[in-house]
């Protein structure tokens, strides 16, 4: 009896914790939303919707200020899928040579070699792509700025490599053996196994592997704020200088500007921008996963 009471209450201690633990993350999630939204609002009783989403030019700390986030969601955007460009494909490679082909001393070696990328400053990073990448594809396009998007979004694209192969990697060794022994038996090869059969099963964490590398893409700073120029310029154009909405963040967030003013809040109204488009991408995240569990 005494034995029972004593399990009882240790698993009601183990009940609240694990409460609180959920309860701190949703807690943290809107109180982020909360401020965001707070400190947004003296900002948008003084700047017309219609001018902050739909104008073309971004310079609040200029004499006669301008708020049109455009040219800072097109920088976020560029860079983000050359990043994409590089991460997705290389790293969902990556993971399927490392589950179904690397051997396994090696696949042990490497893994956690590749892991190790993720732990490099993204300051290094960041130096790396204006000092070394940038001459080098510079040799290759001569009219290559020297801040630019292409070099911050290929380093980019490079440093979420391991999250988007570690992610993917984990999925596809969680897709039982049977499925794998089922299609060798029905006559297919390990190439037809993997991109036929483990994909289509492992897609779920394939694509919390995307949102991923996703989100870390355009939550990235230090990359763009060093090699990609901080220009607010409403250009397609990767050769061109950009500007991301992280990267504005850190301008303004130095200290430079007074805190209250109106220069002040645009960090909270450029954050909520990247709260929707991070929000974005991972409803449609949630919806090809939902999609493909309904077809498989």
């Amino acid at each position: 009896m005494q034995n029972r009471k004593i399990v009882k209450f240790r698993e009601k201690i183990l009940e609240i914790t694990f409460f609180l633990c959920a309860f701190v993350s949703v807690f943290t999630t809107f109180a982020i939303i909360f401020i965001l939204f707070f400190e947004s609002y003296d900002f948008f009783k003084q700047v017309p919707l219609k001018e902050f989403f739909l104008g073309t030019q971004w310079t609040p700390l200029f004499a006669e200020p301008k708020f049109g986030i455009l040219p800072l969601v097109l920088g976020t955007l560029i860079t983000t899928i050359i990043a994409l460009l590089v991460a997705l494909p290389v790293g969902l490679i990556t993971a399927i040579y490392l589950s179904e082909y690397a051997p396994h001393k090696f696949r042990e070696t490497v893994k956690p070699v590749l892991e190790l990328l993720a732990a490099v400053p993204t300051v290094v990073y960041g130096y790396f792509a204006l000092l070394f990448l940038t001459p080098i594809l510079q040799k290759i396009i001569p009219d290559l700025s020297t801040f630019n998007a292409l070099s911050p979004g290929i380093i980019m694209g490079i440093m979420i490599v391991p999250y988007v192969s570690s992610v993917s990697e984990d999925a596809l060794k969680a897709v039982p053996m049977q499925i794998r022994e089922g299609s060798y038996a029905m006559g297919a090869t390990k190439f037809q196994t993997a991109f036929k059969v483990l994909i289509p099963s492992a897609f779920s964490g394939i694509a919390a592997a995307f949102i991923i590398g996703i989100s870390r893409a355009i939550g990235e700073t230090m990359v763009v704020a060093i090699a990609a120029g901080m220009m607010p310029n409403f250009t397609f154009n990767p050769l061109e200088p950009v500007q991301t909405i992280t990267s504005y963040i850190v301008q303004v967030s130095l200290g430079d500007v007074p805190h209250g003013t109106l220069e002040y809040r645009t960090i909270f109204a450029a954050g909520i921008v990247l709260f929707f488009m991070t929000l974005f991408f991972n409803i449609i995240g949630y919806f090809l996963r939902s999609k493909i569990r309904e077809k498989y």
